[in-house]
């Protein structure tokens, strides 16, 4: 009987983690636009083709279709099919991690990863967070913290705490000292909600996960730009693309050129330790004798 169940959970786990990942894809899409997420009815962005029911069964409908509109057969991204083969991957990750220890964890981490791959794809395109993904980790921090199977509560507080004070100061030093904005709101507030939700152990390891590549990430592009610089551009014809013609302008979900968002490195980080980050405390600590 408990393999049986162990088969159905992981199966509608699945199942689930797709149609919530196709869900996801309305909000990334429309969120950022201002859209409503429920009217009008999915459609193609090209022609305005009505999707029908079989037109939008996650992962499926794009095999099928070939990655094309069934109508005008213009070609649809493949980020929309990732996000729903990501979301179900994640979710099982949480069954396979957190069910047996508390299913409301394995729930409330499941709920927070589909907000965090939200983040990540609305913040690298736009450079916003919007404050509703902010109120759902905070909710989620709260059950987890009023839940913690370890019954570290202190953890979620001060994780919580110590997430929103340190980015805010980081935040407020830089624009005193560099005369810009560093940091934005939405990334100080993702901090504390994620501090929250994890606690503070596990946020110190998220954020040590984010930032580390993300400076390296950051120092190798600014050295190839600044080689590219180096050479000399065209005397005439600079502002031509190598057909000759003028380059497009950038989209309107574009950021600005060396913009650099926080939000998709800290919530991999994020994502990581709440996965993972309980044996990579664990295997650290026994590396330095503690």
């Amino acid at each position: 009987m408990d393999q049986l169940f162990t088969v159905y959970l992981y199966v509608l786990t699945g199942l689930l983690g797709l149609c919530v990942g196709s869900f996801l894809n309305v909000v990334i899409y429309r969120l950022p636009k201002g859209m409503s997420l429920a009217t009008p009815p999915s459609h193609c962005t090209r022609c305005n083709y009505r999707l029908r029911w079989f037109d939008n069964v996650p992962v499926l409908s794009y095999l099928f279709l070939g990655g094309k509109c069934r109508k005008c057969r213009a070609p649809i991204s493949f980020r929309y099919t990732a996000v729903e083969l990501l979301n179900a991957a994640l979710w099982l990750l949480c069954v396979r991690v957190f069910w047996e220890t508390s299913a409301v964890s394995a729930i409330a981490f499941a709920v927070a990863l589909s907000v965090f791959l939200c983040i990540f794809f609305i913040d690298l395109s736009h450079g916003v967070i919007f404050d509703r993904f902010q109120i759902i980790l905070l909710a989620l921090g709260v059950l987890t913290t009023v839940f913690d199977p370890d019954f570290a509560w202190y953890s979620h507080l001060i994780g919580g705490a110590a997430g929103f004070l340190v980015f805010l100061l980081v935040a407020l030093l830089f624009a005193r000292l560099c005369g810009r904005e560093g940091l934005g709101g939405g990334d100080v507030k993702l901090a504390g909600a994620a501090g929250l939700l994890l606690g503070w152990e596990r946020l110190l390891l998220g954020l040590l996960i984010a930032t580390v590549p993300l400076a390296l990430f950051i120092l190798l592009r600014r050295a190839l730009g600044a080689f590219k610089k180096g050479k000399s551009p065209p005397a005439d014809g600079a502002s031509l693309t190598p057909t000759g013609e003028k380059p497009c302008p950038p989209e309107e979900d574009e950021l600005p050129e060396g913009a650099f968002p926080f939000g998709p490195a800290l919530v991999t980080g994020f994502a990581v330790a709440m996965l993972f980050g309980t044996p990579i405390i664990t295997w650290y600590l026994a590396l330095l004798g503690v």
